[in-house]
This record gives structure tokens, C-alpha cells and sequence, in this order.
């Protein structure tokens, strides 16, 4: 950058897509403040990870705090947009632009209107569920809690509704399993519950465990649990479905949960101001649609539902939305329809939970952004020389996606880092990053994060074609370990 320092671009969010745009304006000498709601900057890998992803999370947490102690980057724990503070006091204090990385943090509602009203007597949702999972055993947890009974009802399709069934499938083999006096936690059962049964002299039918129910209202194979690349061919579709099938079939034998398809909610079940079960259709799939089949509507009765069918962007004051996203224009530079200047990058535009669909997309985003902040900087230092034009042509070439967002004076950088200084303060922020983390990471022998056990489990070491390895890159659960000629072999985490 021919003169860096002349932008101070307000980021909201500091997990992956937050601390990836971050870095990479960083990097291209703009200044960035990343606004954090928690003390800690790690979103949905701290909070909508299951806490078994023990080196996953170390890994993802050391990544964003290297993003963090990068120069010029600043962080600021504990705000938050629409309670502290909204999109024009941003401006007011002299931000040059703005990027939305705030995640997808409220469920997408069960599709039921009076279903609403039994929220906690009944019915529950995935996030404020795997947040309690995630931590219930810190001393310090005053959040509400969660029954996990045998028999329950998950509906979803996606790898978080495997999350949630694994939940609890776990809570409920550990409790069988204490009860014949024998101690097995968290980190032996996710290896896999028939394995620990059999160690221990025991087959899990003994346990009296019936399970709890999956329904999903398409079939096995659409199941989001792995994507086709872009622009896939019939045959690269149909090897995907069997990518996911494959998927599905392995945590079922692990975790031992029961799955119905082609199952559509179309109603509630309640019983004593509770609700104790879900109204159901068969569909009938054509392609995307799943049409119910008139006469096939039945009752599954359970002693809880858990809704987990998507996450949506929270709903804000001071963000205009459209039904259940915020109002983006543009694909590839989300522009923020309310208001100029302020951008979207991760799963606030996209809407999904994969880490590396939220991690490419703001990557794409925030280097377009810092093109367009570069441009205007080169185009004031070149002027009159040799350069210019082609300066323009690139200010033009960015332009047709976003303004160009002018510089700010030395005094006008001063004025916003005192600022963002001040809320630092404000937040009991005052030394350096790593400080920061430590002094509000107390140990805490009910915290998740403790390295037991290992990070893979093996899978029988299935063998998986190209297209399949390609497919399962995307997935935040796969390793990796062995390319062979013709093949892979690989280790999934369920």
C-alpha cells in the first residue's frame, strides 16, 4: 500500500470470517477494531462446537488469536452491536467502513406459529442447547438447563442435528451405564458407544436405552451432511448422495440413534400446557420440493423436541432484514442495503455453519474491500503520473462492485484510535491480546477444552474415491491422513 493508515474499518465479530477479514485488511496497512459481544473471540467454535472437538477447537482458537495479535489489529470484548452501540455511531466515531461477521446465531423457527409458546416446556433449540452441553460443568455456568431424555426428538438434517443427536445419545448411555456401575464418560462414548458396551462385558440392548428419533423431511441422501462442488455433473450429485448415506450409516453405528426421512412437521402435540410430541406428514420428493402425501399425517409422541433445522442471522434494531437475513446486495462484496459502506462476510450472508465456507467467503470479501481502499490511496499518490490510468482502470474494475471508500486524514486515524482505545478500557481491556485471553480463561476443572482422548476416531478405514475426498474437505470433521495413488484413506469425526 503506497500510504497505509489511512482506514480504520470497524469489523463486528472476531471468530472465523470476523478474524479472517481482519487479518487480511490488516495485512494491506488498514487499521481494523474487531467488536466482540463475548469476552472471547472464538463465536460458534467455542459456543456450537460440541466439546468433544477437543484439538479442532485448540486449533481454530489458535488461528483466530494469531489473526488477532496481528498489527494495526484491535480488539474490543464485550460490545455489542444494537445493545452498545448501532451501524451510524460507528460512523459517527470515524470508521471508515464497516464488515458484518456476526454469525448466525438465532434458530430458524420450527415453522409451527403456536409452537413458540412451548419453548422450554417441550421444545427446545439446537444453539442455547449445545451452549448448555458445551458448558454445564464450568463452576461459573448460571445459564439454563437442559433434560436429556431417552426417546427424544431431533429434527434437522445437518451436521449440527448429528451434534445434537450424539448429545444426547451420550447422556443417556452414561447414565445407563453408572447405573450398572460402570464409569464411562464423555470422551470414551464418542468413540463410539457399542465399542465401550463390549468393553465393559455389556451389549447396548441391555442397557434398556430405546434412543433418540432423527426426522428429516427429505431423503437419507439430501441430507446437507456433505456438498457437491459448484456446478457438479448428475454423476458427481448421485456420488455426493452416497458420500452422505455413507455418513449417516456410520454415526448410526456409533451413537445408535433411530432416523425416519421423508417426515414433515405439520403440527404440535400438547398435552398439560406442554408439549409432548409432533404431527407429522410422509412427503413426496420431485427434486428439491417435498410435497405431503394427503392422508399420511400421524402423531410421534416424545418427552422432548429438539428443533435444529438452521441458524439465521439475530435480530437487530438497527439492521434492516428481509424475512430472515439482513438485506445484502451484490454476491460477491455483500453490500449492506441500509445503510453505505457497511459490508457482510460469513455466515451472516451465506447462512451456513461451515468454518471454511465462512472462512473462503471473507477472505474473497475482505480483499475486494482492501482493493477498493487501496485504489483510492494509489489514485491520490500517482496522480498526474505515468500510472494514473492504470490506477483508474482499477478503481473502475472495483467499483463496479463496491464505491471506493476515501481515506482518512492522519488527525481523523487518531480521533477513531482513542476511541476504540477508550472502549477497551471500558471493557477492562488494557494490555496487550494474549493478557487479555489469560486473565479471562481462568483454569476451571469442569472446562471443556481439556485434552482427553484423541481428536480421530477410526472408521473401520473405509476407502474413499477422489470425488469423495474432494466432498469431504468441506467438512469441518474430516482428516486427512494418507493419499494413495488411486485413493484415500481418512478418519472421520462424527
Amino acid at each position: 500500500m503506497t500510504n497505509p493508515g489511512h482506514h480504520f474499518v470497524a469489523v463486528i465479530g472476531g471468530a472465523v470470517s470476523g478474524s479472517v477479514a481482519a487479518e487480511i485488511l490488516a495485512d494491506a496497512g488498514i487499521h481494523v477494531a474487531v467488536f466482540e459481544q463475548n469476552q472471547r473471540p472464538y463465536g460458534k467454535i467455542e459456543d456450537g462446537l460440541p466439546r468433544w472437538h477437543v484439538e479442532q477447537r485448540k486449533q481454530e482458537y489458535a488461528r483466530i488469536d494469531a489473526r488477532m495479535k496481528k498489527p494495526n489489529v484491535f480488539f474490543v470484548p464485550c460490545a455489542k452491536l444494537g445493545r452498545d452501540f448501532d451501524l451510524a455511531q460507528l460512523f459517527k466515531w470515524g470508521f471508515s467502513a464497516v464488515v458484518l461477521a456476526n454469525g448466525a446465531w438465532r434458530d430458524r423457527e420450527l415453522g409451527i406459529p403456536e409452537a413458540e409458546q412451548y419453548v422450554g416446556k417441550g421444545l427446545v433449540y439446537q444453539n442455547p442447547f449445545i451452549y448448555w452441553y458445551n458448558h454445564k460443568n464450568e463452576k461459573a455456568y448460571n445459564g439454563p438447563r437442559y433434560d436429556t431424555p431417552d426417546e427424544a426428538i431431533v429434527v434437522g438434517g445437518g451436521l449440527a442435528s448429528i451434534d445434537v443427536v450424539k448429545v444426547l445419545q451420550l447422556e443417556n448411555y452414561e447414565r445407563a451405564l453408572k447405573a450398572r456401575g460402570i464409569q464411562a464418560g464423555m470422551h470414551d462414548l464418542e468413540k463410539g458407544i457399542p465399542e465401550v458396551c463390549k468393553k465393559n462385558g455389556i451389549k447396548p440392548e441391555e442397557l434398556g436405552v430405546k434412543g433418540c428419533l432423527l426426522i428429516y423431511r427429505r431423503r437419507e441422501q439430501d441430507m446437507p451432511l456433505a456438498q457437491p462442488p459448484d456446478n457438479a455433473t448428475p454423476d458427481q450429485i448421485a456420488k455426493t448422495e452416497q458420500v452422505r448415506q455413507k455418513m449417516l450409516r456410520l454415526a448410526q453405528g456409533k451413537y445408535l440413534f433411530r432416523v425416519q426421512d421423508r417426515r414433515l412437521t405439520t403440527g404440535i402435540v400438547v398435552e398439560n400446557g406442554r408439549l409432548v410430541g409432533l404431527k407429522v406428514m410422509e412427503t413426496k420428493i420431485e427434486g428439491r420440493k417435498a410435497t405431503p402425501v394427503p392422508g399420511s399425517e400421524h402423531e410421534l409422541r416424545a418427552p422432548l423436541v429438539i428443533s435444529s433445522i438452521g441458524s439465521v442471522p439475530e435480530k437487530l434494531s438497527c439492521i434492516n432484514m428481509d424475512g430472515e437475513y439482513y438485506t445484502f446486495s451484490g454476491k460477491e462484496v455483500p453490500c449492506y442495503a441500509g445503510m453505505d459502506r457497511v459490508f457482510g462476510v460469513g455466515n451472516v450472508v451465506t447462512g451456513q455453519g461451515n468454518i471454511r465456507v465462512s472462512l473462503v467467503h471473507s477472505q474473497k470479501v475482505a480483499k475486494r474491500l482492501a482493493q477498493c481502499m487501496h485504489c483510492e490511496e494509489e489514485s491520490a499518490a500517482v496522480a498526474g503520473s505515468s500510472r494514473e490510468q492504470q490506477v483508474a482502470a482499477n478503481a473502475a474494475a472495483v467499483a463496479e462492485q463496491i464505491a471506493v471508500i476515501p481515506p482518512l486524514s492522519p488527525a481523523q486515524m487518531s480521533a477513531v484510535e482513542n476511541q476504540v482505545r477508550a472502549l477497551q478500557q471500558g471493557a477492562g481491556c488494557t494490555s496487550d491480546y494474549d493478557t487479555w485471553i489469560a486473565q479471562i480463561t481462568p483454569p476451571d476443572p469442569g472446562n471443556a477444552d481439556l485434552p482427553i482422548g484423541p481428536c480421530t476416531a477410526a472408521v473401520g478405514v473405509p476407502r474413499v474415491s477422489r470425488f469423495e475426498t474432494w466432498v469431504l474437505r468441506g467438512c469441518p470433521r474430516f482428516r486427512l491422513l494418507k493419499p494413495g495413488s488411486c485413493c484415500y484413506f481418512f478418519r472421520f469425526k462424527l
